[in-house]
């Protein structure tokens, strides 16, 4: 088998499509598309990207490939697929909830973050502890740091800091956070279809490091 180079241009073509036929007829008509220029692709282009986050971070990465059938049961929007393809990226052997990689492809734009979206109860007080102490102050600077870089980095997800801690602490921004992630946008998702693409999605991600290293 041929190593991993690009998506071909054909997952662009389908997802733009299933955006606008989001049906479940037009995906039987279309499945073998999916199955040969998108799911299998995103297979290879997995186990290639866990291999290189590990030689990046020092850690064994896995991989988990998001379903493209939408868990449709508590939502108003009845589409039956997502139109795009997230992949998760984790490192093995970190105690507690370690920090994420996270690859994006859509129609519309193609997005690589690092992080942990929101924090479990347990893993919420321990971060929470941390935050306290000098590496919320290093959270804070890295933020600011990260967004003058032109990093997407999302606001805290409270109004106030937490009962526990003084409402005046000079870490507040970090300690009203329930988890922390910063994203790379690139609006042309044609990244994915052009040569070498683990080694450029890895040079990328070089930039988010400073994420995973306070968060692990």
């Amino acid at each position: 088998m041929a190593s991993f180079d690009s998506f071909p241009p054909e997952a662009l073509s389908f997802l733009s499509d299933l955006k606008a036929n989001n049906t479940k007829n037009w995906f039987a008509a279309n499945k073998a598309t999916y199955e040969d220029h998108v799911k299998e692709p995103g297979k290879q282009f997995a186990d290639a990207m866990a291999l290189a986050l590990g030689e990046l971070t020092g850690c064994d990465h896995s991989s988990k490939i998001f379903r493209i059938h939408r868990d449709v049961r508590f939502s108003k929007d009845k589409t039956p697929y997502n139109a795009h393809l997230h992949i998760a990226f984790t490192p093995q052997g970190q105690l507690g909830q370690p920090p994420m990689w996270f690859f994006g492809l859509s129609p519309d734009k193609l997005s690589l973050g690092c992080g942990v979206f929101q924090y479990d109860k347990d893993a919420l007080v321990e971060f929470r502890s941390a935050m306290a102490g000098p590496k919320g102050a290093e959270l804070i600077q890295l933020t600011t740091e990260l967004r003058a870089a032109g990093i997407r980095i999302g606001g805290p997800d409270l109004k106030r800091v937490p009962t526990g801690y003084d409402k005046d602490h000079p870490h507040a921004a970090a300690l009203r956070r329930k988890g922390f992630a910063a994203w790379i946008d690139m609006p042309d998702p044609s990244f994915a279809i052009e040569r070498d693409l683990v080694k450029r999605t890895t040079k990328l991600l070089e930039q988010l490091m400073p994420v995973f290293r306070l968060l692990s």
